[in-house]
């Protein structure tokens, strides 16, 4: 079975959060509990989150707004045409910074520094025990790395 990182990042590209499920699963369900253990870690829930498409979905704006965390997402074609097929039913869009988007690479980027580690980036481990202790050193060395 393979498995799959999803993680949080902050703007220096440096990991804040990360959990691991099955390789089939998808990346939208395991934002909720990405965002709940980063507020079990005692992080404060203060920042902007900036997410790609596969996060454009009404339970997850609505998980974000009764968490009151500000968001970035755009939204995906098919919710557009379907709001504007409903006419003035459908509501008004979700709000969209494009200029706070461009930092969505960020999240890319600290995945990239994550793969250069050569046992993450293929998944060598048999276990996903063993590939998430190899994910938590690299976070930390890069952590480490960011803060000097």
């Amino acid at each position: 079975m393979t498995t799959k990182i999803h993680a949080l990042s902050d703007l220096t590209c440096t990991p804040v959060m990360a959990l691991l499920s099955a390789g089939q699963a998808g990346d939208n369900p395991m934002l909720t509990p990405l965002i709940d253990a980063l507020a079990e870690a005692g992080h404060g829930m203060d920042f902007r989150l900036l997410a790609d498409k596969a996060y454009s979905h009404p339970s997850t704006r609505a998980y974000l707004r009764d968490k009151r965390i500000k968001h970035t997402i755009p939204q995906r074609r098919d919710q557009i045409t379907q709001r504007k097929n409903k006419g003035s039913k459908g509501g008004r869009p979700p709000g969209f910074d494009a200029g706070a988007y461009k930092q969505r690479n960020t999240v890319e980027r600290s995945f990239s520094r994550a793969k250069q580690w050569r046992g993450l980036a293929t998944r060598y481990d048999k276990y996903a025990v063993t590939y998430l202790g190899g994910v938590l050193l690299a976070m930390v060395i890069l952590t480490h790395r960011a803060a000097r």
